[in-house]
């Protein structure tokens, strides 16, 4: 375990370097200096070097702030998802409750939102041991609608598409957050019910609309 503080600087670190692609990133940048607390704390852990006057993680490091990534954008996901939560005090409320999402408990959450690949803000969201194991059998209160069972309904929370075309053919048919959706049957295709029309759609268009279960 580290200071919050500490974890909130591995995840400015991890974002700026894999994410932003910037070759270094000095204390100052991130808002603080090389001799604090936590920059000390981070040093001693060897989570994080200092070569000149530039942060780097180590191979440690990187693991440990791409698992605080992981939290902070599985919390965003379940304050909006779950609890309804809107604007920006989301990305606050994840900043606090990142902090209490042990390993494991991260793991819980994902399989209960259906193992989302992005953030409320479309970025992508570290995938977990958890992802790789996914499956019918967990416990789910969001869920693509590919892994629905026939005969379940639910409110469509969000739509993870690939790109602008997907997005656009998913729209046409009316598929919109909030819009209530139930499954006939997944087999030859996922054909499901919304409002009083029915539509046919394959895996592919199936596992980018996410809907969060009610029966």
């Amino acid at each position: 375990m580290i200071m919050h503080k500490s974890e909130e600087i591995l995840e400015g670190l991890y974002i700026n370097i894999f994410e932003k692609k910037k070759k270094s990133v000095t204390p100052s940048y991130l808002g603080i200096t090389g001799d604090n607390a936590e920059v000390k704390e981070l040093l001693k852990k060897g989570l994080v070097v200092l070569q000149g006057e530039n942060l780097k993680l180590t191979k440690d490091g990187e693991v440990e702030a791409r698992d605080v990534v992981r939290r902070h954008r599985l919390a965003e996901r379940l304050l909006t998802d779950v609890f309804d939560m809107k604007g920006a005090g989301v990305h606050r409320s994840a900043c606090e409750f990142e902090h209490i999402l042990h390993r494991g408990i991260d793991e819980q959450i994902c399989r209960l939102l259906g193992h989302p690949t992005t953030c409320p803000h479309g970025t992508n969201i570290p995938e977990g041991k958890c992802c790789k194991e996914k499956g019918i059998k967990d416990t789910r209160v969001i869920s693509p609608l590919s892994l629905l069972r026939p005969g379940e309904k639910g409110k469509i929370s969000y739509i993870q598409a690939g790109d602008q075309a997907k997005l656009q053919t998913i729209m046409a048919m009316g598929v919109l957050p909030g819009m209530e959706v139930g499954l006939l049957s997944n087999f030859p295709s996922y054909l499901f019910k919304l409002g009083n029309s029915q539509f046919a759609v394959d895996e592919t268009i199936a596992r980018q609309v996410f809907v969060r279960i009610t029966k």
